[in-house]
């Protein structure tokens, strides 16, 4: 039996539920692909866009781009939004550049550290050279801040999402 004479004999519901399989197959395929950098996993998530727009002004692309492994607990666009009137304008400004990179190198941890390697208090040094506190009690803190997504896969280590901005000690 030809092919197109099968498709003619099998109902439209058939025809339907076949097609909706094999683009469901193909959609997991591609799911199984080896995830971006730590940079092109946030571009592609859409929520980070006030924290790529940083990390361009900060000129640390290429440092989130390369090798790692490295952690970044990564703050939402709401995040952002919740600092102080203002905050984030000035940290955008060229002559902030150094406050910038601060800040942004105070979420990011060296090595990979998955959700599942934590437990109780943990301190860890940060790229800025602080350290932070991760909590793991009924859920995940860092510095207070909420980890609201955890294990996100990048070529070059992981994310955690977290839902506000750690500023350093000053």
């Amino acid at each position: 039996m030809r092919f197109p004479k099968l498709l003619k004999e099998m109902s439209a519901a058939i025809v339907l539920t076949l097609f909706a399989t094999l683009a469901q197959a193909g959609g997991h395929m591609a799911a199984k692909q080896a995830p971006g950098d730590i940079v092109d996993v946030a571009v592609g998530a859409g929520t980070f866009n006030t924290l790529v727009a940083a990390v361009k002004a900060a000129d640390l692309v290429g440092a989130l781009k390369g090798e790692g492994p490295l952690t970044v607990f990564a703050p939402t666009d709401d995040a952002f939004a919740a600092l102080p009137a203002g905050t984030v304008e000035n940290l955008l400004k060229p002559e902030n550049k150094a406050q910038l990179q601060a800040v942004l190198l105070y979420h990011v941890v060296p090595g990979k550290v998955m959700s599942a390697d934590l437990s109780g208090t943990v301190n860890a040094e940060t790229l800025q050279g602080s350290t932070v506190q991760i909590i793991v009690d009924k859920g995940v803190t860092i510095n207070g801040a909420n980890v609201v997504a955890a294990d996100v896969a990048a070529s070059n280590g992981v994310i955690h999402v977290i839902d506000a901005v750690i500023l350093p000690p000053s």
